[in-house]
């Protein structure tokens, strides 16, 4: 999912860019009302469970690479906001530290990852959660991925060199089919995050994951 510099358009490259950043600025500002003393560390643990997922990853057809991502888990344990910044600021630091992923296509990157998946799993898991936790859980993984890869894709394919639905059918295609293994890893991060960190009763903005 990680994007190299300079398979992106640069136009393509500075607007999402932009685009991520006002994004994450927005969800800083909602994400700062959601903070308490257990979210915080809660945000440290799945940021850092995220960074080190991400680090397996294997190169895929089409200039980008599949791994777990992590972005529905995120969402999904920290609010949609906070856990917005939580991949942002792991993508951002693969991405300088690491060399995973290009500097030029660091906002791509961000908004397809830290953006699109987290806020799309999030809402796939609100709108199953109340029926089987266990079925939102992986379909949150498993859709969210999937829709990164589709904007992934077709960043591609609208860039110099790309066909456009070649592009699309194997970024998307390759993780819709690899998504199956995001939704469960999603649901095994939820079932160890809850009892790694149980719910606190005296604590009014409990993460969903304490009920997962």
């Amino acid at each position: 999912m990680h994007t190299p510099d300079g398979y992106l358009h640069p136009w393509m490259a500075g607007a999402f860019l932009a685009l991520a950043g006002v994004a994450l600025t927005a969800a800083a500002s909602r994400g700062r009302a959601d903070l308490t003393d257990r979210r915080v560390d809660l945000f440290a643990v799945v940021a850092a469970g995220i960074f080190a997922a991400q680090l397996l990853d294997w190169p895929i057809p089409g200039g980008t690479s599949a791994h777990f991502v992590g972005g529905a888990l995120a969402g999904v344990a920290l609010g949609p906001h906070l856990g917005a910044l939580a991949v942002g600021v792991v993508v951002a630091v693969q991405a300088l530290a690491f060399g995973d992923g290009g500097v030029l296509a660091l906002g791509a990157n961000v908004w397809n990852m830290a953006v699109v998946e987290v806020y799309v799993g999030y809402a796939v898991y609100r709108a199953l959660a109340g029926r089987s936790e266990t079925v939102a859980l992986v379909a949150a993984g498993w859709v969210g991925v999937t829709a990164a890869a589709l904007s992934a894709g077709l960043q591609l394919g609208l860039s110099p060199g790309f066909d456009l639905l070649a592009t699309v059918a194997v970024v998307a295609g390759g993780h819709a089919a690899l998504g199956v293994g995001e939704g469960l890893l999603t649901l095994a991060g939820a079932r160890l995050l809850s009892v790694a960190l149980p719910d606190d009763s005296d604590d009014a903005e409990t993460p969903e994951v304490a009920r997962a």
